[in-house]
């Protein structure tokens, strides 16, 4: 088991096992993490707590968490590197967020935007857990005396509030915390890494609105199992403006859907849109539209494939959750039991 360390750096970051992963998934999450894992010891987590905040199918959410696994892996997260695992396999993720449950005040979450649109109009039928949502987020990063998370902007409220949190915590229990020999405060107040031109990717549909699964519209996303003949309709068919695209990135402004094809070009080439629009300014969207097919094929298409190996042997996929989920148990739980100690529970 190792020993619980004095703030390492450390990065977290989970995705939800919901279904039907996309290119704003991919984009917006899973290039960082790969990014990511070259300088940093990460944990990437399927958060199937998180999941079930709304009612899951049991058996779609198995599928879901394996879907996942599957992505991460084939988009080119090591598991041998890194540790990728399901949340739930881990207990301290549960325990922790009730102790934060007791910290967090109901005026930090009545403040949440993401529960008020989540939750609608009818607040009095969400779960208890989606109201709390938050607090088992701030347990996920904390419990491993996480210092960085890789979010998107709709995430920075979270994160903020898991800081709140954690300072929260420091100064109730400096008392204690100080007695284990952490002068610095137990918890340390994690850092965002928000980085890249594509951070938020927009429906194919309504460039002001977020790509997601919910959209009735198949032709709003792409997911990441569509095959290449999928993946170039759905971007021909992308909605655009009738003016060419622009020269330089001030001529993107109010115009969403050109922002957004020129972003997830500049995100799939690894440049940024000011080098899109070097090479493709003033172009007509079809020719814009034929050289990001290709792109996004090129891209795509392998990582598809080997999620579809993947999810062909579900025996492999829930083993290396295992063994993600051993190697998380031995950074967390003597976290979690030093913040007992700091609670003042007695453990055995």
């Amino acid at each position: 088991m190792q020993e619980t360390t004095k703030h390492k750096t450390r990065v977290f970051s989970g995705v939800q096992p919901t279904g039907n992963l996309h290119l704003g998934n991919y984009l917006g999450a899973i290039t960082r993490f790969v990014a990511l894992q070259e300088e940093h010891e990460c944990l990437y987590c399927v958060v199937d707590l998180h999941a079930i905040t709304v009612f899951q199918d049991p058996d779609e959410l198995t599928h879901n968490t394996r879907e996942v696994t599957a992505a991460f892996i084939a988009s080119g997260i090591d598991p041998t590197r890194q540790i990728i695992f399901n949340q739930s396999q881990v207990s301290g993720h549960a325990e922790l967020a009730w102790i934060f449950n007791c910290v967090a005040r109901i005026g930090w979450l009545n403040r949440m935007t993401q529960f008020k649109e989540k939750a609608g109009k009818d607040r009095e039928n969400a779960s208890a857990g989606l109201f709390v949502y938050p607090n088992l987020m701030a347990a996920d990063i904390l419990l491993y005396h996480a210092t960085h998370v890789p979010v998107g902007e709709d995430q920075k409220q979270h994160l903020e509030l898991s800081r709140d949190i954690a300072q929260k915590f420091n100064n109730d229990f400096a008392k204690t915390i100080a007695r284990e020999d952490y002068p610095d405060g137990f918890f340390p107040l994690p850092e965002p890494i928000i980085t890249g031109p594509a951070t938020r990717v927009m429906s194919f549909r309504d460039g002001t609105k977020k790509m997601s699964k919910s959209d009735p519209s198949d032709l709003s996303r792409i997911n990441l199992t569509d095959d290449a003949d999928a993946i170039a309709k759905k971007i021909r068919k992308a909605k655009t403006d009738p003016e060419p695209l622009p020269s330089e990135v001030k001529g993107l402004e109010a115009r969403p859907e050109a922002d957004n094809l020129i972003g997830i070009y500049a995100a799939l080439a690894g440049t940024d849109k000011e080098g899109v629009l070097r090479d493709y300014g003033d172009a007509p969207f079809s020719k814009f539209k034929e050289a990001l097919a290709e792109l996004a094929t090129e891209k795509l298409t392998p990582i598809g494939e080997e999620m579809r190996r993947l999810m062909a042997d579900p025996v492999e996929i829930d083993r290396i959750l295992a063994d993600g989920a051993r190697r998380a148990h031995d950074i967390a739980d003597p976290i979690l039991a030093k913040t007992k100690d700091i609670v003042g529970f007695i453990r055995s």
